[in-house]
């Protein structure tokens, strides 16, 4: 009976492993090429598997069966490895796995993080971790950080229509860029809680979109989007205070607005200075300088003012 073997080298030691069938074969030079790829010792690093076929006549059926003992000196895995990402052939996957984690921290801090386009997938994930952190302590805060350039309307209105469900308080953080149909999930948070970097943009326009097809179904797209003109109107109107009439007048083009002229339209409850940001460990009081915040005047370079000269911070 053919059997096959493999050469498996660790540092100056060589050993030799018999298959019965190419399949197996296969099999332990993919686990022996895991282990490689994920280990961090510093030996292991040296690993060459090599595969060969040769024929053993005096080979007995029960030698042939008898299932190979595999003494891994790889068992033993890490992931915070610089060497494995740099190595690994599944460095995407490791990268996603990384993200997880970082997201998976970030919740345990009751943090949600929206930075990308808006769509539903992205409106799910939001929507999934808003209602966990509420249904596991409806009295603790919830912050959601917002940097994003807008997207699907409906994604949007998911998102908005979650925090108001939500039962814990939703803080609403800007940093970047809010813009579009991601003006209205940052103006969504909760009163009082709803914030901006001092750099960030907020932007709101009217809906856009196309249509193709019949003149009904263009007919029909176009009411469409009115609704939602209509309905974004009436939902800004009611957080800002203002008539949706006049709503209606200022998201007709786009609207920047740094975030003093965010917080004068009723967006945002406050801007965070560098003594207000909520950090996951706070930083020493030694570098932290005093600032001042001057809500009336929007003159950006007036906007933070140093009460302490660098010399007696640093």
């Amino acid at each position: 009976m053919a059997l096959h073997t493999i050469a498996v080298t660790t540092g100056s030691s060589l050993s030799h492993i018999a298959c019965p069938d190419r399949s197996r074969t296969a099999a332990i030079e993919r686990s022996f090429d895991t282990a490689r790829v994920s280990t961090s010792a510093p030996r292991a690093r040296n690993v060459a598997v090599a595969a060969s076929a040769s024929a053993f006549p005096s080979a007995t059926a029960a030698s042939a069966s008898a299932s190979p003992i595999l003494l891994n000196p790889l068992a033993q895995t890490s992931l915070s490895d610089p060497f494995v990402m740099a190595s690994s052939p599944s460095t995407a996957a490791a990268q996603r796995h990384a993200e997880a984690d970082v997201m998976g921290l970030l919740l345990r801090q009751r943090i949600v993080f929206l930075g990308a386009e808006l769509n539903d997938f992205v409106a799910d994930a939001i929507v999934s971790q808003l209602l966990l952190l509420d249904a596991q302590d409806p009295n603790r805060g919830i912050r959601l950080f917002v940097n994003c350039p807008g997207g699907s309307i409906s994604a949007a209105m998911a998102i908005y229509d979650a925090i108001n469900y939500c039962r814990a308080p939703v803080s609403t953080v800007a940093f970047g860029l809010a813009a579009s149909t991601a003006a209205v999930v940052l103006a969504g948070g909760s009163k009082g809680r709803r914030m901006a970097m001092p750099n960030a943009r907020i932007m709101m326009h009217q809906p856009m979109g196309g249509a193709s097809g019949q003149a009904i179904d263009v007919e029909i797209q176009a009411k469409e989007i009115m609704y939602h003109k209509s309905n974004i109107a009436r939902i800004l109107s009611e957080i800002t205070g203002r008539s949706a009439e006049q709503v209606e007048k200022d998201i007709d083009r786009d609207r920047y607005m740094s975030p003093v002229e965010a917080m004068e339209y009723g967006l945002i409850d406050a801007v965070i200075d560098s003594d207000a940001i909520l950090p996951l460990q706070p930083s020493p009081e030694r570098v932290k300088p005093r600032r001042e915040h001057l809500e009336a005047d929007k003159d950006p370079r007036k906007f933070l003012i140093p009460t302490i000269p660098d010399s007696e911070i640093f």
